[in-house]
């Protein structure tokens, strides 16, 4: 087979045009904060206050493993996650994981384009359905129709949403005192309230639908070819992804602080929405901070939306045999294509049936709590399989990290059950 340089201009990392040589790590990372995450982080920091920042840097190493072990398995074997698993599990495992994936991944694609319409709405008036109906089809229509190399740029661009969140932060008036020591010093009380929290939190920032676009992206590439898995390459994803995923947490940990500072302490802790976040946050960090939550929603609907019905789209073509890529002209990957306008159309089915966007989102986590550990473990098992990747199997850092993410999925609902 011939190597060639896969995402070649990210073989050197560091040094001067960075942002042109990242790769899928860091969309993959940012589109984890998308406007479901925004409110799911909202709604911690209102009730919990900063109890629970220290959860964003524990989660981190976590999230890394997790998001490398999938790379990494694309990288070698030059398959997506769902190849690997047809080609390496009992077929009833492919079946259930894609099937959980695709019926979460709708959920939370029908709560976004909710929550994008409703942010829009509060900057310019907009009805909601037509605002749902607009961003579905420009998104749609986009992502279809533009080869993966130029909309990759776009999606790298939509990166920078995340900065608002940054801005938020910076306005607000927080107590980093506090925030130091609720970051260094973990504290919690294992009350059925923040058992939940910490399962949504959780659930959140590791989400399977994550796995799947990490893997296919790795593999997307305008040659076709084998990826290149030099040591170099290796090391520069590993760059690229944690730049992603670091960034993901720390915007997580920037939304819970701002929350904490403006709404918690103001005694709101009632937060069912992102935009409802943004509103509240008016009043009380002044009407800039309000509109930078909005116009982050909007850019990260942006960004996590096509993710989200992409990483459907690569499940299910890898499943059954079909063509896939979003570097293929329609023609080319008709089925695939096929997919993601089917999740853009039941997403507006959803949003048109008037359930409230929450239903969604509460749907969506039950779904991605039962499936991430599941594929956690199998991405474990896959990845240490000398086999399979040869020298570049796990080493024993990856085995802990992979193995301590999945038994934190397992042992957070178990808590749960038994918690006062």
């Amino acid at each position: 087979m011939t190597q060639v340089n896969h995402h070649p201009r990210r073989r050197r990392l560091w040094g001067n045009g960075y942002f042109r040589r990242i790769g899928p790590g860091l969309v993959t990372g940012a589109a984890d904060d998308d406007p479901s995450g925004i409110g799911t982080y909202s709604q911690v920091g209102a009730a919990s206050g900063n109890q629970l920042l220290w959860s964003a840097p524990t989660l981190l190493p976590f999230a890394f493993a997790v998001q490398e072990a999938c790379a990494r398995l694309a990288l070698v074997t030059g398959k997506g996650l769902a190849a690997l698993i047809k080609e390496q599990l009992p077929r009833p495992v492919l079946y259930l994981a894609v099937t959980a994936v695709a019926l979460a991944n709708s959920f939370n694609i029908a709560a976004d384009l909710g929550s994008m319409s409703a942010a829009l709405g509060l900057l310019i008036p907009i009805p909601q359905a037509l605002g749902v109906l607009l961003f579905a089809c420009g998104i749609a229509i986009t992502e279809v129709l533009i080869p993966y190399h130029r909309y990759a740029r776009f999606l790298k661009w939509l990166c920078f949403s995340l900065v608002a969140y940054m801005g938020v932060l910076a306005v607000a008036h927080v107590d980093w005192t506090d925030v130091l020591h609720s970051t260094l010093v973990p504290h919690m009380d294992f009350t059925k309230a923040t058992l939940v929290a910490l399962i949504a939190l959780a659930g959140t920032t590791i989400s399977p639908y994550l796995f799947f676009w990490q893997a296919a992206e790795e593999m997307e590439d305008e040659s076709g070819e084998v990826p290149d898995v030099s040591t170099g390459h290796v090391q520069a994803m590993r760059g690229d992804v944690l730049a992603g995923i670091a960034s993901a947490v720390f915007i997580m940990f920037a939304i819970m602080a701002t929350s904490a500072a403006t709404l918690h302490v103001h005694g709101i802790t009632e937060i069912s929405s992102a935009e409802q976040a943004a509103s509240a946050l008016e009043p009380l960090a002044g009407r800039f901070a309000s509109v930078l939550f909005l116009l982050g929603i909007v850019g990260t609907g942006l960004l996590a939306v096509p993710v989200l019905a992409g990483s459907t789209a690569y499940a299910l073509s890898e499943a059954f045999g079909w063509q896939e890529g979003l570097e293929r002209r329609p023609g080319q990957a008709r089925a695939f294509y096929a997919v993601i306008i089917g999740s853009m159309i039941t997403a507006l089915i959803l949003n048109y049936v008037g359930i409230n966007p929450m239903h969604f989102l509460y749907l969506a986590a039950i779904l991605n709590g039962l499936t991430a550990p599941i594929l956690m473990f199998l991405v474990w098992l896959l990845a240490r399989d000398a086999d399979l990747m040869g020298t570049w199997r796990s080493k024993p850092w990856s085995h802990i990290l992979l193995l301590g993410a999945t038994m934190l999925m397992i042992s957070l609902p178990l808590m749960w059950l038994f918690a006062s």
